[in-house]
């Protein structure tokens, strides 16, 4: 029988566990590359078939066994995307351990606190210094249930309360055990994933086996991967978009996954890995795009107008294929479409390591113009939309039914419908089983018969097309009465490469304003242009300065209601990032932090609004 995509996919549907996923292929497909990544010792690239990482896997359950972890008992992975990293996972899931994700960069108090509430058992890092830095932020009670540390690149340590072992001496462990315990059953938990969240403590998302299966099964509707496609892993794995999809489909289809050397390396990696599907958050495609943009602005006019044709040439063919409204193809696109291939659209391709043919945007919002721009330069983006609570995947545009104004059809087997104030509800199997040790809160989260409340507004649209509206505790309501949602005037904003971030305040106030970080090579620009010291902190509050931001923030957020173009601004060079705290790791704003640490700056907005700053 010949294989594609759809037998593969009815392989997946066939199972029942995770760690079925990596088991399946041994019978079939035992040789194949399975998972690869840079080895910084070696330098070089290494990868591990089916067979070798089902073995390596096994070697991680016998030490599980060995160290008397019973089935339901909780073991943390702080490590970043690897091959060890997979390995721990499918260990742990081959005798009914539940991982407990943590994020490789998350400070040491929040990683305390996640192993503190889960219980965790066993932890897996890099060395001693991530150790001794959560030890420290523990306190005095310090993590009871805590047995064993595994250092990945560390010798032993014992300290006498957590036994500190090497990952040689732990896999070694396990050499006498011969038998595994069963496999999980579908009602089992499959993991433990604490949600960032823009506000409060994280909470830790239970979902089982069943819950992330049916999301596979029902996604691969929409996005089949074929056999011969390759995955680059570079969202953190401790994120269940990351981990359902590269890793569990790219896994489960008999795919190749690449491991990324980071972010500050993804560039690089893309060009040399060449992957066919790519999963990423709507920063880096903005972050892309706004370099594009700054390049655009050393090119001559005719330049600037040959690659805006090739955008709007590219959109008008993209919405014909896809039965969208919009312009009809022109007559002199086919003949300047190999012209626009050559010069421009390759280019942009080549960024991403010129096969993409799948690029799914998940986990935010992404701005309407950023994804016309890349689908107009022949880079597939798939919008999608989901929630740890739901597996993740709610929605997904589908291949050859895309619709980039949506986050796509609601997945088979999910039902969806508006409560009040257009709150969208989902039920399904994807919908977690509860929080763990939070009764009141599952409570509040899902209905007694079954319906999970998203806490975003939607529309759903004619064949189960789902529209995000926004965050219903993110609309900001100011004292007018107006209602402003806030991601969609932010990203707008963006779209001009001066404001690299921004945040609009406006809660309870006359007007709208604007916390903003900005590009320091753009803003080195505007200063001279405005006969300013760029080096010098006073020149962000100058009024000149001040005028400028709020001309450049109109004319970018044009389509936008007047009521929501911010009238004043506070000025920051500094970005907001995951390691201050002011973002999560899905690099979504986390506005109560930001709140908290621009107070000050936030009510001179509004005390001092009219002054003269420079006086």
């Amino acid at each position: 029988m010949i294989e594609n995509g759809k037998t593969r996919a009815n392989e997946i549907r066939s199972l029942f566990v995770l760690p079925e996923l990596v088991s399946h292929h041994l019978d079939k497909r035992p040789n194949i590359p399975a998972v690869t990544e840079y080895d910084a010792a070696q330098q070089r690239w290494v990868t591990l078939t089916f067979k070798e990482l089902y073995d390596r896997s096994v070697m991680w359950a016998k030490a599980f066994t060995a160290a008397n972890l019973k089935k339901g008992d909780r073991v943390a992975m702080l490590l970043p995307n690897s091959i060890e990293a997979v390995c721990f996972d499918q260990g742990a899931l081959l005798i009914g351990l539940v991982p407990v994700p943590l994020h490789i960069i998350d400070t040491p108090d929040n990683c305390a606190y996640i192993l503190q509430d889960s219980g965790t058992k066993v932890l897996v890092t890099l060395n001693h210094a991530r150790w001794h830095a959560i030890e420290k932020a523990a306190g005095p009670n310090g993590l009871p249930d805590l047995q064993t540390v595994v250092f990945i690149n560390d010798e032993d340590e014992d300290n006498g309360k957590v036994k500190g072992i090497s990952l040689q001496n732990w896999l070694s462990s396990g050499k006498e055990i011969s038998e595994l315990p069963p496999l999980p059953k579908q009602e089992d938990l499959a993991c433990l994933v604490y949600t960032s969240g823009t506000t409060g403590k994280p909470k830790g998302v239970m979902l089982t086996h069943e819950n992330i299966m049916s999301d596979i099964s029902s996604l691969l509707y929409n996005i089949a991967p074929e056999p011969t496609d390759s995955w680059l892993s570079f969202l953190p794995l401790s994120h269940t978009f990351e981990r359902t999809t590269t890793y569990y489909i790219g896994l489960g289809m008999g795919n190749q996954v690449t491991f990324s050397r980071g972010i500050t390396r993804l560039v690089d990696d893309l060009k040399t890995v060449k992957p066919s599907i790519l999963m990423s958050v709507p920063r880096i495609y903005e972050k892309v795009n706004a370099k594009i943009q700054e390049r655009l602005k050393t090119k001559s006019l005719l330049a600037r107008k040959f690659f805006t044709g090739a955008i709007e040439s590219g959109w008008r063919k993209f919405c014909k294929e896809n039965g969208l409204e919009g312009e009809e193809p022109r007559f002199t696109d086919k003949i300047l479409e190999p012209l626009y291939e050559r010069f421009v659209r390759q280019n942009i391709k080549n960024q991403f390591g010129g096969r993409v043919r799948v690029a799914v945007s998940g986990g935010a919002a992404i701005s309407p113009e950023v994804i016309k721009t890349f689908i107009g330069l022949g880079v597939p983006i798939y919008q999608g939309y989901g929630m740890t609570e739901t597996s993740p995947i709610i929605s997904v545009n589908k291949i050859g039914n895309n619709d980039p104004l949506t986050v796509g059809q609601i997945l088979p087997g999910i039902q969806a419908k508006l409560g009040d104030k257009d709150e969208l509800l989902v039920r399904g199997p994807q919908i977690m089983r509860g929080y763990w040790n939070r009764k009141e809160d599952t409570a509040k989260a899902i209905t007694e018969d079954g319906w999970f409340s998203t806490g975003d507004q939607a529309d759903i649209l004619p064949n189960r097309y789902l529209r995000i509206k926004g965050r219903i505790k993110e609309i900001i309501v100011t004292s007018n009465g107006e209602k402003v949602p806030p991601v969609d005037i932010e990203q707008l904003i963006e779209t001009d490469p001066l404001f690299a971030q921004v945040m609009l305040i406006g809660d309870n106030r006359p007007f709208i304003s604007a916390l903003v970080v900005l590009n320091k090579d753009e803003w080195k620009r505007l200063a001279v242009t405005l006969e300013l010291d760029p080096n010098s902190p006073d020149s962000l509050s100058k009024k000149a300065v001040q005028q400028a931001l709020l001309r450049r923030m109109k004319a970018a957020a044009k389509g936008a209601p007047q009521y929501g173009i911010p009238r004043a601004v506070t000025v920051t060079l500094d970005p907001w990032t995951i390691e201050n705290g002011a973002l999560t790791p899905t690099l979504k704003i986390k506005r109560r932090i930001l709140n908290q640490k621009f107070e000050k700056e936030i009510e001179s907005m509004y005390t001092d609004f009219g002054k003269n700053k420079d006086n």
